[in-house]
């Protein structure tokens, strides 16, 4: 492998890397001494860390947890890499957040990851998405709604910014596959009125 390959290489593995830092479990025993995988619903992402360490700790998972999937992309744009490259980036964090290797590749849903790397791509998309997220949660309480709902119009968003010719738009249609499949226990319990509401 020439050292010019070597590059992109180095991003997709750095990128898993990042993605993969569990910050919902570290977080929430630095801050509560609470493993977050043993409260609520056991998923490692902002929501289930804001009822094990309080809020403020749940916002500042979300924010690195999108920033870990927003920094690779950018890197990938400063290095000059074809857009493929950054697209395969951002795909790489997403999937290390869904299967970090120190954690048996048991991670989380995605949601925030997914925002950050599209927030890179597509700022304006992100945006749209964060008002859908929003306005569905306020709407039925459910952030399990607002996060399908949000990621959907997300997705939407990229093709309509970036075209259908983009990889970063196919990159944003993947993750939000595995962001709906990830929330496959969700829709069960929607479907048999028992999905907690905030």
């Amino acid at each position: 492998m020439t050292g010019r390959a070597l590059v992109p290489a180095a991003l997709l593995a750095g990128a898993f890397l990042l993605g993969s830092v569990p910050f919902g479990l570290i977080l929430s025993r630095a801050f509560a001494g609470v493993d977050v995988r043993s409260v609520g619903s056991g998923n490692i992402g902002a929501t289930n860390v804001s009822r094990a360490a309080g809020k403020g700790v749940g916002i500042l998972t979300l924010v690195l947890d999108a920033a870990k999937g927003a920094l690779p992309v950018v890197v990938a744009q400063l290095l000059g890499l074809a857009p493929a490259w950054g697209a395969a980036a951002g795909v790489a964090a997403f999937l290390g957040h869904l299967f970090p290797p120190w954690l048996g590749f048991k991670g989380g849903k995605g949601v925030a990851t997914a925002l950050g790397v599209s927030a890179a791509f597509a700022p304006l998309a992100a945006l749209v998405a964060l008002v859908t997220f929003s306005a569905t949660l306020a709407a039925t309480r459910f952030v399990s709604v607002g996060s399908l709902l949000g990621t959907a119009a997300c997705a939407a968003g990229i093709f309509a910014v970036r075209g259908a010719d983009s990889p970063a738009s196919w990159a944003g249609a993947a993750m939000a596959v595995a962001i709906f499949l990830r929330h496959i226990p969700n829709v069960r319990r929607l479907l048999r009125g028992e999905e907690n509401r905030i």
